[in-house]
């Protein structure tokens, strides 16, 4: 098993999780979104973004909206509905307990 096919696995598990982190203060553009993603150090690209948004967005987790660019076409900003902050109340709490259980294990290990 190669490592990087290792970590990009771990990746793509919480590229979800994140981009709902990403919306939750603020409504975002899909540009947004991936600096935001990069400067986190989840590098991320748009053909790999589009595809979760769309997910995300038919599962009643995000919406969006159209506003005029004075910069070209009108940009789509995506932002959490209330299901998706119910989902990602959730999903903190999967994670603490994920990272928790993790961190046990590694701990035991290293006595």
């Amino acid at each position: 098993m190669k490592i990087e096919n290792a970590k990009a696995q771990m990746r793509k598990g919480i590229l979800e999780y994140c981009i709902l982190i990403v919306l939750k203060n603020q409504n975002a553009y899909a540009s947004d979104i991936i600096k935001e993603l990069k400067s986190a150090e989840l590098i991320v690209v748009e053909g790999t973004l589009y595809p979760l948004l769309t997910r995300l967005k038919n599962a009643g987790l995000l919406k969006y909206h159209w506003e005029e660019s004075t910069q070209g076409p009108p940009r789509k900003y995506y932002a959490l509905t209330s299901n998706g902050e119910n989902f990602l109340e959730e999903m903190d709490k999967s994670w603490t307990d994920l990272t928790e259980a993790v961190n046990r294990i590694k701990h035991q290990e290293n006595q």
